[in-house]
């Protein structure tokens, strides 16, 4: 097992933690039953195993007792809190009993060696976190339009993203110390919510933003070895859900550049879309330029998707103020 120092370098084999480590997953809809028992199954055949799985059910009582009735070795609880994925997370948290708690969406299967690899880093004193990639499980096949930079919108590990410290994880795919849990969880007021018109997301990266201002000498971890795979559902290959999350994400940054800061909040976004997304045009551009004219696609997206972020980012800024100025 390897760990990734704060040089970025790779260190040697390192004991693996998996014995005080919880698996919490959060499920909220019956939709997903063939993959929440994916999801379930893939943490419990881990090796070494996690000393426990506990399965979160966010406000739906039904479904809550149809897989405690399937699921005797998992511990299956409801939502404690608000309804949304911050609250269910932090309700799994407070019944966790792992020294290291570990995060896996309902709809993804963990890959061998997952758990294996976040908990290895938990080996220095100074780590409080771990992220691992997140794979596309196409329905289909990915979209010829949709750029690998926005892979983000559904879940998933981007381009650009490299082993190491990182300001923040992403959540479905992340784990932490349970001491960090001490500076308050995963923010309920930047929460996705299957009854929400439009769901925020970020709840991680607020909770993560808030971690480092706390502990400045202590570091969180990506690792693209400990890998799941997210489905993805035809649904979200059409372009016009691209759309709708990015502007999503737009209205979730302003919710966490409030509560965080502006340069804090938008530290990592600002070398995304000087650098990477640049990069992503010129390369279709290339390749345009050599005859690959399909190669437009996807630079046009990544245009198209940056225009959607920037205006949700805008109105989601000018709703906080409205908000703050009227006493909400």
């Amino acid at each position: 097992m390897m760990l990734v120092t704060r040089a970025g370098d790779i260190r040697g084999d390192v004991p693996c933690q998996n014995s005080v480590c919880s698996v919490i997953i959060c499920a909220y809809t019956a939709e997903r039953w063939d993959d929440t028992m994916r999801a379930v199954a893939s943490a419990q055949s881990q090796q070494p195993a996690p000393n426990e799985v506990i399965l979160v059910v966010d406000h739906n009582p039904e479904l809550l007792a149809r897989l405690a009735a399937v699921l005797p070795g998992v511990r299956v609880v409801p939502n404690a809190g608000e309804r949304g994925s911050s609250e269910a997370r932090n309700t799994g948290v407070a019944l966790a009993t792992g020294d290291i708690v570990a995060f896996l969406d309902d709809d993804a299967v963990a890959q061998p060696g997952w758990l294996a690899a976040l908990t290895a880093h938990y080996a220095d004193p100074d780590v409080m976190g771990v992220g691992g990639r997140t794979a596309p499980g196409w329905a289909t096949d990915r979209p010829a339009w949709w750029p690998p930079e926005f892979d983000w919108v559904i879940g998933c590990a981007y381009t650009g993203r490299r082993p190491g410290i990182v300001r923040n994880l992403h959540g479905g795919n992340d784990s932490f110390r349970r001491d960090v849990f001490a500076n308050g969880g995963f923010p309920p007021q930047i929460a996705r919510s299957a009854h929400d018109r439009r769901p925020l997301s970020g709840e991680a990266t607020e909770f993560c933003i808030r971690a480092g201002k706390a502990w400045p000498q202590r570091v969180f971890l990506y690792d693209d070895q400990a890998v799941i795979t997210h489905h993805i559902p035809a649904a979200r290959q059409r372009f016009s859900y691209f759309c709708s999350r990015c502007f999503s994400e737009g209205l979730s940054k302003a919710v966490v550049t409030t509560s965080v800061g502006l340069g804090a909040g938008l530290a990592t976004e600002r070398r995304y879309t000087a650098v990477t997304l640049p990069v992503g045009v010129l390369r279709g551009l290339r390749r345009a330029a050599r005859g690959d004219f399909a190669a437009l696609l996807p630079a046009a997206a990544i245009v198209t998707g940056l225009i959607c972020t920037a205006v949700g980012y805008v109105f989601g800024a000018l709703r906080q103020i409205c908000h703050r100025g009227s006493g909400a």
